[in-house]
């Protein structure tokens, strides 16, 4: 299969490019930042993304997978601390980002005999706290975006889902603070893993609830 993880680079990208890698599939890695051997392309850059997807349709004639991985955090804990630049950097990272990437890659996608799309969201995109107003409301955004997606994609062998979560969690995180808990966390692993299980199902445009208890 062809695999193109987009925020390749950080600890949930980096897994999943392990696991598919791992089981001798094609990955193509992406990242702003072009580290641990990954492309660089800005994202943001949506002439950037076109010249990427015509390079993989150019070399491999469609995409099986896209797993989009881009993310970040802003916030505070109050409603009033709110800061409007967060919410554009928020924007651009979570919403932006998305909307250059299915738009420049719906064709390969349905291209594939068994195409699948998700996004990672998270928990307070349905239940907003006040100190993450912005951050929940960019989760939100882009969770309507992949589920319009997923409509656009209905009728073909490809599927569009949202992978939900509380927060990730990797070794290196465990190792800094070795006496949390991290309760409800997803560990990056399994979050590639349920990736990897949506080939088995035909699901489409549904909100699959990874929190751990």
């Amino acid at each position: 299969m062809i695999i193109l993880v987009a925020g390749a680079a950080g600890p949930a990208g980096q897994a999943f490019v392990r696991r598919f890698t791992d089981k001798g599939h094609t990955v193509i890695g992406v990242d702003k930042s072009g580290a641990d051997g990954t492309l660089a392309v800005d994202l943001l850059d949506l002439d950037a993304v076109k010249r990427l997807a015509r390079d993989v349709e150019a070399e491999h004639g469609r995409v099986d997978g896209i797993a989009h991985l881009v993310g970040g955090w802003r916030g505070g804990k109050t409603f009033a601390e709110t800061k409007l630049e967060d919410w554009d950097l928020l924007h651009d990272l979570l919403v932006r980002t998305l909307q250059h990437v299915t738009l420049a890659f719906e064709p390969l996608l349905k291209a594939s005999e068994k195409g699948r799309f998700a996004i990672v969201s998270a928990t307070g995109a349905q239940r907003p706290t006040q100190g993450n107003a912005a951050y929940a409301t960019a989760k939100a955004a882009s969770e309507a975006w992949t589920l319009a997606f997923a409509d656009a994609l209905s009728g073909t062998n490809a599927t569009a889902n949202i992978l939900v979560v509380k927060a990730l969690v990797n070794d290196a995180m465990r190792a800094a603070s070795p006496e949390r808990k991290f309760p409800g966390f997803t560990d990056v692993a399994d979050l590639a893993e349920a990736f990897d299980a949506l080939w088995e199902t035909d699901a489409n445009g549904t909100r699959i609830d990874l929190t751990r208890g």
